[in-house]
């Protein structure tokens, strides 16, 4: 867990007033140990955490803040590109300085290991959540992709960038121009995408769910059929990122519930249950932090690593703001522009748009944490997020396994159903 630390908790040298020689001789040993902490980093990495909380906890009572189910966007498709952004913008803290490539490199790569095993191990199926707390997963059927994976892709992409990449030191003539291949590997990592989005061939494809029924059944088992045939669709049943995952991962290993099925044509009944009647698609699995769209994930660190360049390299407030304000006013602009043009804001296809829309979101709101944090100091108001930010892989980890709800659930009256847990899902949760 602690080589994970260098990833969710960065600090910087921050601009300070001149000092004596004597005064600065003096505190070099301490300024060299011990940096300045971005407090402003944490509280994003904090809010980031509690928004996560936010939409997992009450987003079955207030649909409106859940996951759109899928075109647009709700406050819970914001959460996963906000944890990729800062963890781009930590990534330019961490290796700032590289005396030895081959050496971060490998630490790099061991602490993604660790992330991704982490997050396979949380959200690949082995704890069964609030209706079952249970444990224990087939291995023929755990999930092998999901948030904490997500972010240990972005993560060794935005290092292996930071590490191996050359780069020109900040002129102060234009942020594009200092780190080209960098921008040139976002570029080629969408392009990558759009190619497969766009020109990959999605033919019919079969897949088998169990089931009690005896209609078309082989093993016990019921086989639907998706007709597609097309190329370029952006639905939720003929998608090219649905086809690399079944090709890659296969069916088994993808998420069993993907949030499509609260669209209207699926008729997903109150009990979290899809109809027999509703288009065969309803019923297929599909992972929103699939391998297609872990692509576009990654460019998302990489433009938050851009971030980081300024937060490292440049002195002064307000160059920084300007420079933050501007990156992301481009970005907003050309994600609303592709959106115009027809490319949608999907999160579970991450398209570029949304992308472009959801990045310049959280430059945005790291320009605001920033001002108020660490300009005018008003630590006070963010203490909480700050501390969450400070301990968001353990907080994560809690939230993510369920075991504040399992100890919830250990207090109960007379019977085990007579619990707190029970009564507001019983009560209040759309299923």
């Amino acid at each position: 867990m602690a080589e994970i630390e260098p990833l969710l908790h960065s600090r910087t040298d921050e601009h300070k007033p001149p000092e004596s020689e004597e005064q600065a001789n003096s505190s070099s040993t301490i300024a060299k140990r011990k940096a300045a902490r971005v407090a402003s980093l944490d509280v994003f990495r904090g809010l980031c955490v509690f928004l996560m909380m936010l939409v997992d906890y009450a987003g079955s009572i207030f649909p409106i803040i859940a996951h759109a189910p899928w075109n647009g966007v709700h406050l819970a498709d914001f959460v996963m590109p906000f944890f990729l952004f800062v963890a781009g913008v930590s990534v330019a803290i961490v290796y700032k300085k590289v005396p030895d490539r081959v050496e971060a490199t490998w630490k790099a790569l061991f602490r993604a290991l660790k992330l991704f095993i982490l997050g396979v191990f949380l959200q690949g199926g082995y704890f069964h959540g609030v209706t079952s707390l249970t444990y224990g997963v087939d291995i023929e059927k755990i999930r092998l992709l999901g948030i904490l994976q997500r972010i240990a892709i972005g993560y060794i992409v935005a290092a292996l960038c930071e590490i191996w990449l050359p780069c020109q030191r900040w002129r102060g003539d234009g942020f594009s121009r200092n780190y080209n291949w960098q921008w040139c590997v976002a570029l080629l990592l969408s392009v990558i995408y759009l190619g497969f989005s766009y020109g990959l061939y999605v033919p019919d494809w079969q897949y088998v769910v169990q089931a009690d029924s005896s209609l078309l059944t082989i093993n016990n088992s019921r086989v639907y059929t998706v007709k597609c045939a097309v190329r370029g669709d952006l639905g939720p049943a003929c998608n090219s990122a649905g086809l690399v995952d079944r090709y890659i991962l296969g069916v088994d290993h993808l998420y069993a519930k993907p949030v499509y099925r609260n669209l209207k044509e699926c008729n997903l009944s109150s009990h979290g249950e899809v109809p027999q009647t509703s288009p065969s698609w309803c019923h297929a699995p599909f992972d929103p932090e699939g391998v297609l769209s872990s692509l576009t994930a990654a460019v998302t660190c990489i433009i938050g690593l851009q971030y980081g360049h300024i937060l490292t390299q440049l002195q002064h407030h307000k160059e920084r703001l300007w420079n933050w304000s501007i990156f992301s006013v481009l970005l907003m602009g050309f994600g609303l522009f592709l959106a115009f043009l027809g490319i949608p804001l999907n999160k579970s296809l991450y398209t570029i748009s949304y992308l472009m829309v959801t990045t310049a979101s959280a430059g945005i709101t790291f320009c605001i944490l920033y001002t108020l944090v660490d300009v005018y100091g008003w630590r006070r108001l963010t203490c909480l997020w700050e501390w969450m930010g400070k301990h968001s892989l353990s907080i994560f980890i809690l939230v993510t396994s369920n075991i504040v709800v399992i100890i919830a659930q250990g207090f109960y009256l007379k019977a085990p159903e007579n619990n707190i847990v029970h009564w507001i899902i019983t009560r209040f949760v759309r299923k």
